[in-house]
């Protein structure tokens, strides 16, 4: 076992702190029963800053930090793309995407489709998202989160998944979203600070009398080629990160079915105050994803020397079979008392990823499934409802997690991967949707069907297609496809199309700064790692 008592005594801490946050603000006014509102959208009251740190907290989650720092140790910071152009697709977001989103008063994002497609379309995507969420979400973030554990306490991953989903079960399964977002704000600052200090050791390591800047400036100098933002064609990780495509290609459409058209991520948006706070918690959490590969990416650059004989300090044996275990092996060499609370920071990222995912499955069923089948009843019976579908999607996901990624090097990969079959599909018929008058339900049912079939198919048959321009291409075709589709068929119902001329798109002065500043801190950043 890699943690003291002491490490054992911030983790409780920990732990009991977050209860007792979620329990408190969970409670129940005097005569109000939670209704649906108040369960699933945290009563349309929450403020930017619980918004921009929720959205973080969700995202945040074992896949990023071990799938992604283990990506670090394997090509570098090249990964750190995902990160930080996902800033600009924020931005994006709350501008153009949210006001026609809170305009339609919506829960969920299968109701967007809808009222603009038909239920037929809502009840195939609620299906898929429900499916997505606990087959592929729930069960990362559990496996990532459990080979944490598994380094650092010796306990078996099923029994440490069991403890994970139990624990965010625990914290979520009374307050809803709004449980969950209030807790997030404790959870980022404690992954913010324990991913500065462990990035902060780590190249102090290497550094040795040099120093922190040392250790960086060392690591820059020995390992040029885990610094390329941009790959030649000729370099390791080329097939992973494209090169030039990276900035012109699919990895767009991934950034925008997750933060654009994602239910555990635009739910936090859709419980706003109104949309300027909703706009503002967006940029928050825009500008905070610009400090991310900081305290996620580093590390796992970090371990490639650490594991060298020179320093010694790592399991080499371990790293050359899974480089997802580049992360825990490094909070494993922390001192001890740091080690907890870095281990506390990665536990908030797990179950905080794990109850935004569980309350987002909750709600789509409840409400675009449940209560389709089941209408007229009481408020507190949905929320019951919600509750339990939250349980049985925890149950399944630890049962199920094992089998799937036991055998995979990198899970951060594999489901980026997996996403992008579907993604094509599901951002045509969003952007379609709402900024094309004559998309119908015929186009969408295309669009969808065109994405799933084609996707395996061009992978399958055409091996070296890189995953990133696949994708682009097939979101291309797609988009054409549902086109041509609607332009042949039924015209939509004049009240299904979205009146952009309805649509206050003007954005505050704060939020248009903050825009600059961080598209022109991006300018910085890829010019200084180009």
């Amino acid at each position: 076992m890699s943690l003291s008592n002491l490490d054992l005594w911030v983790l409780g801490a920990y732990a009991v702190m977050l209860l007792g946050v979620a329990l408190y603000v969970s409670r129940e006014k005097d005569g109000h029963s939670k209704n649906t509102e108040d369960y699933f959208l945290a009563g349309k009251s929450l403020p930017w800053w619980a918004i921009g740190a929720s959205l973080i907290a969700a995202n945040i989650s074992a896949e990023q930090i071990i799938g992604m720092s283990g990506e670090g140790f394997r090509i570098g910071l090249a990964i750190a793309a995902y990160e930080w152009q996902a800033a600009i697709v924020l931005i994006l977001v709350a501008k153009y995407f949210l006001p026609i989103f809170l305009k339609r008063e919506i829960y969920t994002m299968p109701q967007f489709l809808e009222t603009r497609y038909g239920s037929g379309v809502k009840t195939l995507m609620s299906g898929y998202w429900i499916f997505l969420y606990t087959a592929v979400n729930l069960t990362t973030v559990l496996w990532l989160g459990a080979l944490a554990v598994n380094t650092l306490t010796g306990l078996s991953i099923l029994t440490s998944m069991a403890a994970l989903g139990g624990f965010a079960i625990l914290y979520s399964y009374w307050g809803g979203l709004k449980a969950v977002a209030l807790t997030d704000i404790i959870q980022v600052v404690i992954l913010v600070i324990g991913g500065f200090i462990i990035a902060w050791l780590t190249m102090g390591i290497i550094g040795g009398d040099s120093g922190v800047l040392g250790g960086f400036e060392r690591m820059y100098t020995e390992l040029p080629g885990k610094f390329d933002m941009i790959f030649e064609k000729d370099q390791y990780g080329y097939d992973t990160m494209p090169g030039i495509w990276t900035l012109l290609g699919g990895l767009w459409i991934l950034h925008l079915n997750y933060w654009g058209f994602n239910q555990y991520i635009i739910q936090r948006a859709l419980g706003a105050k109104d949309i300027r706070e909703a706009q503002k918690g967006l940029v928050f959490a825009a500008a905070l994803k610009l400090l991310m590969p900081l305290i996620i990416v580093l590390p796992g650059i970090a371990a490639v020397m650490l594991a060298t004989p020179e320093f010694g300090v790592l399991n080499t044996e371990v790293l050359a079979d899974k480089t997802d275990r580049a992360y825990p092996e490094v909070m494993r060499i922390m001192p001890s008392g740091l080690r907890g609370l870095i281990f506390a920071a990665l536990v908030a990222a797990i179950v905080s990823s794990l109850a935004s995912m569980m309350n987002s499955i909750s709600t789509i069923f409840t409400m675009d499934i449940y209560k389709m089948a089941k209408s007229g009843r009481s408020e507190s019976h949905y929320v019951m409802v919600g509750r339990l579908t939250a349980v049985s999607a925890m149950i399944f996901a630890v049962i199920i997690a094992q089998p799937i990624f036991q055998n995979m090097e990198s899970a951060f990969q594999t489901v980026q991967e997996l996403t992008g079959y579907v993604a094509p599909g599901v951002v045509s018929v969003f952007l379609l949707g709402m900024f094309y008058k004559s998309a119908n339900s015929s186009g969408a049912y295309a669009m969808l069907i065109a994405s799933i079939v084609l996707s395996p198919a061009v992978a399958f048959f055409f091996p070296d297609f890189q995953f990133v321009n696949r994708i682009w291409a097939i979101f291309l075709g797609c988009a054409v496809l549902g086109v041509v589709v609607s332009k042949f068929t039924n015209a939509p119902l004049k009240e299904q199309s979205v009146n952009l001329g309805d649509i206050n798109f003007k954005t505050s002065a704060s939020f248009n700064m903050w825009s600059v500043i961080i598209g022109l801190s991006l300018i910085a950043l890829y010019a200084a790692f180009w």
